[in-house]
């Protein structure tokens, strides 16, 4: 088994970023993305799975985890693009596999389609992206909700809790598919004590994330045109990431067909040993994840 990751630190905009190293730095590197309301040390199965093969880095969004928070209430995609640029030029790697889940997986994509030549293959989980036809609301309305949300955000007070297991149970109460090692796992890594307890950490879910660059959905077809077979989704909950880029490509890449569960699971968390295996095999080029349209979807 490989040993606990060591913490490390960066810099971007101003904030210590962490991250997860696994080690085995002579290797090509693999950077793990984690998604909304989660943190690095969530891709620990995972990352323990694929060390002996890359050099694995699983980095704390900012705000998540062990990172800064920003100084104010902006977590935009292009923010956390931006850090994981300053990543890979921290590691002085000139070419990265990235795998992302749920948010990070868009910010995968979108950074795999702003920097196609510094990523050799990228594996998206469960993720979410802007499909083809979708109508976003006009930008007044968008910067009044979102300022709205803030301003709630300001009243709200921290979750506390007495103990870390009594967060663990709260994570069990979220997603009752969690066993209960697992949840005391992620627990512990996710939330922080101060003096009257533990607070969990993580960036306010739920806002609308305005700012940046607004993002348009051609970019995904472009990450699909640019990467063509380095690309694969793993998407068991929401197929949106597979239809899109099939959508926005035009893709007729050959994939081997993969079955879907009868019930809804997070990759990571419920069947986390199978997508490793799954990752592996795709990054070795051993077999071919599909990211076309599954058979369920209408054409």
């Amino acid at each position: 088994m490989a040993s606990p990751p060591q913490d490390r630190f960066y810099e971007s905009h101003g904030l210590r970023l962490h991250y997860a190293d696994w080690g085995n730095e002579s290797a090509s590197p693999l950077i793990l993305i984690h998604g909304g309301r989660d943190h690095c040390r969530s891709w620990d199965v995972i990352a323990r799975s694929l060390q002996p093969h890359y050099h694995v880095l699983a980095p704390d969004l900012r705000g998540h985890g062990d990172s800064d928070w920003t100084r104010g209430g902006s977590y935009a995609l292009t923010e956390y693009v931006y850090d994981l640029t300053r990543l890979v030029r921290h590691i002085g790697a000139r070419e990265v596999a990235i795998a992302g889940h749920s948010m990070g997986g868009m910010v995968g994509l979108i950074y795999a389609g702003t920097f196609p030549d510094q990523v050799s293959a990228l594996v998206v989980l469960d993720g979410v992206t802007v499909m083809p036809n979708a109508k976003m609301a006009p930008a007044h309305e968008r910067i009044t909700t979102w300022a709205g949300q803030l301003d709630k955000l300001e009243e709200r007070a921290p979750r506390r809790y007495a103990t870390i297991a009594q967060a663990a149970a709260q994570i069990r109460a979220y997603n009752k598919r969690l066993p209960d090692e697992l949840a005391l796992h992620l627990a512990t890594f996710g939330v922080r004590r101060n003096d009257d307890g533990f607070v969990r950490v993580g960036a306010p879910e739920g806002i609308e994330r305005f700012g940046g660059i607004d993002i348009d959905h051609a970019i995904f077809g472009h990450v699909a045109t640019t990467l063509g077979d380095a690309i694969g989704a793993l998407d068991r909950r929401d197929p949106s990431t597979r239809v899109a880029l099939a959508q926005l490509a035009q893709s007729d890449h050959r994939a081997r067909e993969r079955r879907e569960p009868a019930a809804p699971i997070d990759a990571r968390r419920d069947d986390r040993h199978g997508d490793g295996r799954e990752i592996r095999q795709f990054l070795s080029g051993e077999g071919h994840v599909n990211y076309g349209l599954p058979p369920t979807c209408p054409r």
